[in-house]
Parts: C-alpha cells; structure tokens; sequence
C-alpha cells in the first residue's frame, strides 16, 4: 500500500478487495504501520461503546494497550460506568477514527476481563504518577471541586512514597474485546466511500472470516 511523507497528501484512490489480507488481524497491523508512518497524533486512541442493561449506550475514548489475534486490550476501573456496563453486557465496539489519512476501523465483539496477573503486570509498567492515579480517581462518581482529587493524589503520594511498590487497584484492570467482526472503511471522493467487512464465518470448513463489501 503506498505511503504518502504527509497526512495531508495520503492517497484517496480507495480500498479494493485485491488489496484486503485474508486475516482482519494483518489487515489491522497493516493500516496501524500505515498510521504510525504517517506520524499522525494517538494512533492508538479509540472509541470505546458499551450499553447499559437497560439499553442506554455510551462512548468514550480509551487508549488501545495490545493487539494480537485474541483481540484488542484496554484497562480501566472496573467501577468506571464503562466497567459497569460491560459487567450488565459483556460486548463492545471499537472506533479507530484516523480521519487524516481517510480511514476508520470499526471492531465488534465481546468483552471478557483479563486475569488479575495480567493486571497487575500493565499496572505495574504505567508510569508512577499515572499508578498514584488510578487510586485517586472514583472513575464516574460525583465529586465536589478539583481540590477534592488533588488532596486525594496527595494522601496517596504520602502513603506510597517514592522507592515503595504501589499495589495494584482490586477496582482496577484489563478487559480484550473477541472480535466477531471488522469494518474497515477508506474515504473517497462524493462520499463514494469503501467499506469492507470481515466477519466469522459459519461454515466449519474454508477460510474463518468472509470478506463483504457494504455500500457507503
């Protein structure tokens, strides 16, 4: 696939099926080196949907934290809304909007949480400030003022000075959405746009994702 020295110069001459890899998961690292090349800012930022039991949906962005062919990786507080949600609904969608270069990825399937070990291992490897963090932060409660979390970070700071271990949050870690399927969507001129689908397939034999296109 060609590379282009400027966002604001990649190529719009589409997406054809020629160009599709038989695995979405190649297909991923492929436009991710893509994005990478072009320099473009949080090339791992991505829209995170959940919905509630009761059918209310929401969106946030998290940061994607791994990729491999089990699925994509993203920590947070359990206790969060979004940690809630996906306790009441264990599926998600993931939006990768890489509007300079005229492409999204859209990722749908289910959630399952990480094991605590694994947990604690990306904890551990965040930087110190970012550990104090997570303790601080009631993620989606109510609270009064700034100073309310500040005074909360500064309690933190002296009960886990520097040269201490800060433990691992038991409301804190790692969830990987399962893919069902993939959209990978290239932006063309007219809103004449390409979108191709990998999804599952059904049949036990032949290739495990079936490639689609859907109109723009």
């Amino acid at each position: 696939m060609a590379m282009a020295s400027n966002a604001a110069d990649w190529p719009t001459s589409g997406l054809d099926e020629a160009m599709a890899a038989a695995d979405p998961d190649e297909m991923f690292e492929r436009w991710m080196a893509d994005v990478l090349a072009a320099g473009l800012p949080e090339p791992a930022a991505m829209v995170l949907a959940t919905v509630s039991a009761a059918g209310q949906p929401r969106a946030r962005t998290v940061l994607l934290r791994g990729h491999d062919s089990a699925g994509f990786t993203f920590f947070t507080n359990r206790t969060s809304r979004k940690g809630s949600e996906l306790a009441e609904v264990p599926r998600a969608c993931l939006l990768f909007g890489w509007h300079a270069i005229h492409r999204q990825v859209v990722i749908e399937g289910a959630v399952v949480q990480l094991s605590e070990a694994a947990s604690e291992e990306y904890f551990h490897s965040r930087p110190r400030g970012s550990q104090l963090a997570a303790w601080a932060s009631h993620q989606s409660t109510v609270i009064g003022s700034r100073d309310e979390l500040e005074e909360r970070y500064a309690e933190l700071e002296r009960r886990w000075p520097e040269g201490t271990q800060i433990p691992a949050p038991s409301f804190w870690g790692g969830y990987r959405l399962e893919p069902v399927s993939f959209e990978f969507w290239h932006g063309r001129a007219y809103r004449m746009h390409d979108r191709l689908r990998y999804r599952r397939s059904a049949e036990e034999t032949g290739p495990n994702w079936v490639i689609e296109r859907l109109a723009p």
